[in-house]
């Protein structure tokens, strides 16, 4: 089998040639490695371990040569650098924790490798996954495969671009606030974020611990479901946030008409809400152009749009960049040159060692989150702010809860623009912070969203369409964004030079 289509296979086509014996583990896992190393410009890799890799590769190929089979097997996959993995350096894109390596996995990586999954790698994020460009990495900023000149979304940048860049079929990341969804949608590929506590937090180097969620990135709605079909359940001896569900089969529904449905129109009785307030004017036009574009080619396969509304949008901003803070202000407390993590050379005394040890160890933005997270959550500011932002917080949930009376999927775009300029907002903190305002009161709500390639913007850039369901409606989503996908060719769309 030829290099160039060993690169080009998603997960399930790779799965299958592994199967098959048409290639191998291992070649698989050495190809993606050299183009990985050939590609070290776009910044998305920070560590590899070629010998580990190349042993969980060997053992992949054992357990096929046993005649086993698996959606997973032998499929090498990479992960954001916020998930511990054993074997390999953990540093949440930050200084803090260089060196650092983890004497466990956490429960997502397990999961895949209990599937059969080779880590090829880890993958650069902005630090302690804070930003919205992935340009906020201690180590270098990641670059986006469509531009390199242009930030490919964050925090799970290197993730995106990894994917994009057909460096690996797929990619696990995490979403606060739609670090999941903005960089798939920046980057053209694939992404979802379940229902917030589908999948462990444990061994997640924690952000906000109220909103962090693990979820796939991929090429396809397909890969995805087969990558959230693993790495989901019920995990509630080791996370306290880990719901107590059954595990699903996320692939069940995708080659699946709908309920009276046929087909032609495999969507049919779909009703997609289209909230109002993500259509003003703070959307790009050419944004809105390709998602409406992406709307139509709905109502082809049955489905009907429905105008709602979710109020409390606007509101979304203020009390994500409280709460998140805050618990970014409690999390990163452990973090100050004791036990682990950066310890300064010189200090005078212990509170100096303190000190400096943060002051060298955080970034910028790091540590602007964290002072607003101890004013927000100090003495007589409390209920002014912190209490007052999660009553808020309980309002925008049920504004979803109403919309969902009148609809079965909420749509719109993923982001207001297409991916703008490295350094372009770096010192416009409140501009970086915007490019959430789609994607945050989803978080807020903790309900499941997915980013789907939707079509091209300004300067030919990718623009994701957004995809928003009830609690634990995943099956429904991937089902939702599959037969879009089985329509139409974005998510095919390669990069040139890749």
């Amino acid at each position: 089998m030829s290099a160039q289509e060993l690169h080009q296979m998603g997960v399930a086509e790779l799965a299958t040639a592994i199967a098959d014996k048409k290639t191998s583990s291992v070649e698989a896992a050495q190809h993606l490695l050299a183009r990985a190393k050939e590609h070290q410009n776009l910044g998305a890799y920070l560590a590899f371990n070629e010998d580990l890799t190349q042993a969980q590769a060997k053992a992949a190929d054992a357990r096929v040569a046993a005649g086993e089979r698996g959606p997973l097997l032998g499929v090498p996959l990479a992960h954001k650098d916020i998930f511990v993995t054993q074997g390999f350096p953990t540093t949440a894109g930050s200084k803090m924790l260089a060196g650092y390596q983890s004497p466990f996995d956490a429960t997502v990586v397990s999961q895949l490798a209990a599937a059969g999954a080779v880590t090829l790698g880890k993958l650069n994020c902005d630090e302690f996954a804070m930003g919205s460009g992935n340009d906020n990495s201690a180590y270098a900023p990641v670059h986006n495969p469509w531009d390199t000149a242009r930030v490919p979304g964050g925090s799970s940048g290197g993730s995106a671009a990894a994917v994009a860049a057909r460096l690996v079929p797929a990619a696990t990341g995490t979403d606060t606030g739609g670090s999941i969804r903005q960089p798939a949608s920046f980057t053209g590929i694939t992404g979802i974020k379940p229902t917030y506590g589908r999948c462990s937090r444990y061994g997640m180097v924690a952000f906000a611990s109220s909103l962090d969620q693990a979820g796939p990135m991929a090429r396809s709605a397909a890969d995805c479901a087969t990558l959230l079909t693993a790495m989901a359940g019920p995990d509630i001896d080791r996370d306290s946030t880990s719901l107590d569900h059954p595990a699903e089969d996320y692939t069940r529904l995708l080659s699946q008409p709908r309920e009276g449905a046929n087909a032609a129109q495999p969507l049919k009785g779909l009703r997609i809400g289209l909230p109002k307030e993500f259509f003003g004017e703070g959307c790009a036009p050419d944004v809105i152009a390709t998602v409406r574009a992406a709307l139509s080619e709905y109502e082809k396969l049955g489905a009907s749009l429905v105008d709602i509304s979710l109020p409390r949008t606007e509101l979304s901003i203020p009390v994500y960049y409280i709460i998140a803070p805050a618990e970014a202000s409690s999390n990163l407390s452990r973090f100050d040159g004791v036990k682990f993590g950066h310890r300064a050379a010189k200090f005078d005394d212990l509170a100096d060692m303190y000190k400096k040890s943060r002051s060298e160890g955080f970034g910028p933005e790091v540590q602007r989150r964290i002072m607003i997270g101890t004013y927000v959550l100090s003495h007589g500011y409390y209920d002014a702010y912190y209490l007052k932002a999660q009553q808020i917080r309980r309002l925008i949930a049920q504004d979803f809860q109403q919309a969902f009376t009148q609809c079965d999927v909420i749509a719109g775009p993923v982001a207001p623009t297409v991916a703008w300029k490295i350094g372009e907002k770096s010192d416009d903190p409140v501009a970086n912070y915007l490019a959430d305002i789609y994607t945050l009161s989803t978080s807020l709500a903790g309900l499941p969203g997915m980013s789907v390639p939707a079509g091209f913007g300004a300067a030919n850039m990718p623009v994701g369409l957004q995809l928003v369901g009830n609690y634990f409606k995943e099956g429904e989503l991937l089902q939702t964004a599959h037969a879009f996908q089985q329509a139409t060719d974005w998510h095919t769309r390669t990069p040139s030079g890749f």
